[in-house]
């Protein structure tokens, strides 16, 4: 692998291990992407708003529960998810983001993943520059990726090229407008707390600069105190560890599952609901939850007494201050409170996989001519050209086992070119996975390309929980 001459190899010896899990709601299966630093050797850099309010209003994207910031670095713009279960900056996308991304001060490290495929090599680079609207740090540190397996954009159906969460939130207090869609950093001695009569604050811990707090979760009627890792950068409403002594566990409600990718692989799991979330005064009714399987969250448990992790489908009811300074988070309730939880009930997960070329037909347009006796003659055109226009491919990435799409012969690979007797040309990833998130009954018929051939199928979508 060929760097740039700035760029210095040597080893460093720490240790770090990463787990990745998104469930991404109505899109595709999870990814969230947390960082669990054993050891480091970053320094402590800072970031600086400087202009008259300390403060600036950045919008975001909001791509399933899942928040995109643009952030330039070292001058080229990337997108980044924002998520506050990651301990340092990642790009992982690098090489197709822009070649011209110069990578300083690099250090040969590895990353284990949540998963059972081992290490993944990468790099640790210094004194980079991150500038997220008027918000600018200098010495900002963060890992490269260059595994091509390692990419979000196909999941997600959009470019993204890294993810931040620590550094920024430990220097603003942060306020997360999810109806809205904008973020606004705040330098801490700018900021001024409003009284809110309808809002909840909770008292914040962290272990390895991520935040965790305590609500309560009620499961087969009976209220269990637990502590969670509040995962802005999951899509899923509720992560938990099962633990039959404490009555956590999805007992008979519930299917197995793929869950996601972690860095070293595939991350299965049940898929469940719960009777109920309450944060304080907020009570939310059947929320859907993932268990993921004990023996490869081995290493996550051992945290303090923590249960699991809320993700972006509970976060996105709210509006949010989160203040990592006063290590408080404060929440209160918005439109999108009472959405209902859904899941995916087709058994498939799509990914942006490539393009395919389509024909499409341009009509000339109509046009009119002068007769011979000075009039107008109308001649409506008729005519038409085809041409090519390249188009996102969509292919099959996981079929679960035992499931509606499975029972009709659907198989990983297979590309998706028609919805419903529609192309898929006409739609977003976004909103091809929406539809396998409906109502049990709902009718699916699909359009697939397999080896060259072209082949129909249909099926029911089939609710498994109760």
């Amino acid at each position: 692998m060929a760097f740039n001459s700035r760029i210095q190899l040597k080893l460093c010896n720490f240790k770090i291990s990463i787990y990745s899990l998104m469930q991404i709601k109505k899109l595709f299966s999870s990814i969230i992407f947390g960082v669990f630093i054993i050891t480091s050797c970053f320094s402590q850099s800072k970031y600086e708003i400087k202009n008259k309010k300390g403060s600036d209003k950045i919008r975001f994207q909001l791509i399933n529960n899942v928040i995109v910031i643009p952030i330039e670095v070292n001058g080229i713009e990337l997108s980044f998810l924002l998520d506050t279960g990651v301990s340092r900056p990642i790009v992982f996308n690098f090489l197709k983001a822009s070649d011209s991304l110069e990578i300083l001060n690099a250090e040969k490290i590895y990353l284990k993943g949540l998963g059972n495929d081992g290490v993944v090599e990468a790099l640790k680079s210094s004194r980079n520059e991150f500038k997220i609207g008027e918000a600018i740090n200098k010495d900002q540190s963060f890992y490269v990726v260059f595994d091509s397996s390692i990419n979000f954009a196909p999941k997600l159906g959009a470019p993204i090229h890294g993810i931040i969460g620590y550094d920024v939130f430990k220097d603003f207090v942060v306020e997360i407008n999810y109806k809205n869609k904008y973020l606004r950093l705040t330098n801490p001695e700018d900021y001024k707390y409003k009284s809110c009569r309808r809002c909840e604050t909770f008292n914040l811990e962290f272990y390895n600069d991520k935040p965790y707090f305590n609500i309560d979760a009620t499961v087969k009627k009976q209220t269990i105190p637990v502590k969670l890792l509040i995962d802005s950068g999951s899509s899923d409403a509720l992560w938990l560890f099962e633990d039959y002594s404490i009555g956590l566990t999805a007992k008979d409600n519930y299917f197995d599952d793929f869950l996601g990718y972690g860095l070293s692989g595939v991350v299965h799991g049940k898929r469940s609901k719960i009777d109920e979330v309450n944060l304080k005064s907020f009570r939310l009714k059947k929320p859907k939850v993932a268990f993921p399987d004990s023996t490869i969250i081995a290493n996550i448990k051992k945290i303090k007494g923590r249960n699991g992790s809320i993700g972006g489908e509970i976060l996105k009811r709210f509006n949010i201050v989160m203040d990592y300074g006063k290590a408080k988070l404060t929440l209160k309730k918005n439109s999108n409170f009472g959405d209902p939880f859904a899941y995916n009930k087709s058994g498939i997960e799509l990914e942006h996989d490539g393009i395919r070329l389509v024909t499409e037909i341009e009509s000339i347009p109509s046009t009119s001519v002068k007769g011979s006796s000075g009039g107008t003659l109308s001649v409506q055109a008729v005519l038409a050209r085809k041409r090519l226009v390249v188009k996102p491919a969509y292919s099959i990435a996981n079929v679960r086992p035992g499931s509606p799409a499975e029972s009709v012969g659907l198989k990983k690979g297979d590309v998706v070119v028609s919805i419903n007797k529609r192309d898929t040309k006409n739609y977003t990833l976004q909103e091809i996975m929406s539809k396998f998130f409906d109502e049990e009954g709902t009718h699916i018929r699909l359009g697939i390309e397999r080896s060259g051939a072209r082949l129909n199928v249909s099926f029911y979508l089939k609710s498994l929980l109760k």
